[in-house]
């Protein structure tokens, strides 16, 4: 699972001309669901999220506050973009991407555990599956990607970040599965 997270003083959602969210000062979070996610990447991505310290501490001192310290809210939006593969061509392939209904299921999954651990009425959500337009005001700009198994996704082909560590090796074992090591094709 991947997340993409700024920080926004506003951001809002809209589908087909009509706002169907928007926030003030907190986190505007773009979410791509891998195809072999699970309940443990939600969980391990949502604590991630909300415990990022990105925000000052009113006196000016940087990385001191989460979203959760400073009653900030949070946007949501589905972004399978964020699972596609580039490396042999520049034609976007989306193979690592979860499907859409189990994408749906997982997405909903997510926004549960987000509302669990934090004030429900602070996460907000664009609409799954829809063409919508993002806006957004950047402050920083601040951005950070956030993965649940970072070994796991970057550089298939050993290059960046070589052999996966052997935590992931273990927890990958464990689970019944491998570290990528598809080839693109």
């Amino acid at each position: 699972m991947r997340a993409v997270v700024q920080r926004v003083s506003s951001a809002s959602v809209t589908v087909d001309g009509n706002v169907v969210s928007s926030i003030s000062k907190g986190l505007m979070v773009l979410v791509g669901l891998g195809r072999d996610d699970t309940t443990e990447d939600v969980d391990t991505i949502c604590k991630k999220i909300l415990k990022l310290r990105i925000f000052d501490d009113g006196s000016g001192a940087m990385w001191k506050k989460n979203v959760k310290d400073i009653d900030g809210d949070v946007l949501c939006v589905s972004q399978f973009t964020l699972f596609a593969n580039t490396h042999r061509s520049s034609n976007p392939d989306f193979h690592r991407a979860m499907g859409t209904e189990a994408g749906r299921q997982m997405y909903a999954s997510f926004l549960d555990k987000m509302q669990a651990l934090y004030k429900p009425d602070k996460i907000k959500s664009g609409r799954f599956g829809a063409m919508m337009n993002v806006s957004l005001t950047n402050e920083g700009p601040v951005t950070f990607t956030l993965d649940s198994r970072k070994f796991e996704y970057v550089n298939e082909r050993g290059g960046d970040a070589g052999a996966a560590s052997k935590a992931t090796q273990q927890r990958a074992a464990e689970s019944g599965r491998t570290p990528a090591t598809d080839s693109a094709t």
